[in-house]
C-alpha cells in the first residue's frame, strides 16, 4: 500500500511540475502581448487574440521536453520483455504506470496538435523509442515508447495503434514493435507486441497483426488477422510494379 501511495503522490507532484513549466512559456508570451500600451484597445485584442495559438505552441513543445527529459531523470520506462502482475503492484509495474500517464497528458494536450509533424516524431525520440530518419506518425496512440524501433522513411497511419504492452489473465506482458525501413501502416489498424515488421512492407488500413509476428520483407499485410495479400520484387520499390498476389514470383 505504501508503494502506491508513493506511487500516486510522486507521479501526481512530478507531473504539476512538469505541467507548471510548461505553461510557463506561453503565459510569459502572452502576459508580454497583453502588456503591450500602443494602439487602441481594439487593435490590442486584435493581437492579444492572435498570440493564443504561438502561446499554445510554446506550451506543447514545452510539455514534451520535459516530459521526457523527467521521465529519463526518474527512470520511469516500460521493462522490456517483462510479465508484470497486476495484484503484486511492485515497482517495475508502477514505474511503467507513471510512463504511461506522463505519455497520455502529452499525447492529450500536445498530440492532437502536433501529429503527424516532425515535431511529434521528434518527441517519439525524445522520450526513448528509436527512430530513424523521415519518420511521420500521424497518430496519438503509440505507447511505451521505449519499446518502439522505426527504420527510414516509416509512415504511421491516422489512428494506427501500437503498444509494447498488453494485459493477459491480470499479467502485464511486454515486448519490442520493429518497424523495418520503408513500412507504412494503414490507418487505425493495430500491431501487438512483439511485431516485426520487414523493411519496405505495408500492413493495410484498418489491419490487425497478433502479438509476436513477423511480417516478411517487401509485402503487403492485410486483414484480421493480417496474412500476406501480395508480394513486392526484391528489386522494385514498394507500389512501382512487380507485385504478385499471393506472395507468388521470385524471391
Amino acid at each position: 500500500m505504501l508503494r502506491v501511495t508513493w506511487a500516486v503522490l510522486s507521479g501526481f507532484v512530478v507531473e504539476s511540475i512538469i505541467f507548471g513549466l510548461s505553461v510557463l512559456p506561453g503565459a510569459l508570451f502572452w502576459t508580454w502581448h497583453f502588456n503591450w500600451t500602443f494602439g487602441n484597445a481594439y487593435v490590442r485584442i486584435v493581437v492579444l487574440s492572435m498570440a493564443f495559438m504561438p502561446a499554445y505552441l510554446l506550451f506543447c513543445i514545452a510539455l514534451m521536453v520535459l516530459s521526457a527529459l523527467a521521465m529519463r531523470l526518474m527512470g520511469w520506462r516500460t521493462p522490456d520483455a517483462a510479465e508484470m502482475r497486476i495484484d503484486d503492484l511492485d515497482w517495475p509495474l508502477l514505474r511503467w504506470v507513471r510512463y504511461t500517464v506522463s505519455i497520455h497528458l502529452v499525447r492529450l494536450f500536445a498530440g492532437t496538435v502536433l501529429r503527424a509533424t516532425p515535431l511529434w516524431s521528434w518527441y517519439h525520440r525524445l522520450n526513448g523509442a528509436k527512430v530513424g530518419r523521415d519518420v511521420w506518425i500521424n497518430t496519438i496512440s503509440l505507447m511505451d515508447h521505449n519499446l518502439l524501433e522505426f527504420g527510414d522513411h516509416v509512415v504511421i497511419g491516422s489512428d494506427a495503434h501500437a503498444s509494447g504492452h498488453l494485459v493477459e489473465g491480470g499479467v502485464v506482458k511486454t515486448a519490442r514493435i520493429h518497424f523495418g525501413n520503408y513500412v507504412t501502416v494503414g490507418l487505425k489498424s493495430v500491431i501487438g507486441i512483439g511485431v516485426t515488421i520487414g523493411d519496405q512492407t505495408q500492413v493495410g488500413a484498418l489491419s490487425v497483426v497478433p502479438k509476436h509476428r513477423a511480417l516478411e520483407p517487401r509485402s503487403v499485410y492485410g486483414g484480421v488477422p493480417a496474412h500476406k495479400i501480395e508480394r513486392v520484387e526484391p528489386e522494385s520499390p514498394l507500389g512501382a510494379g512487380g507485385i504478385h498476389p499471393g506472395g507468388g514470383g521470385p524471391r
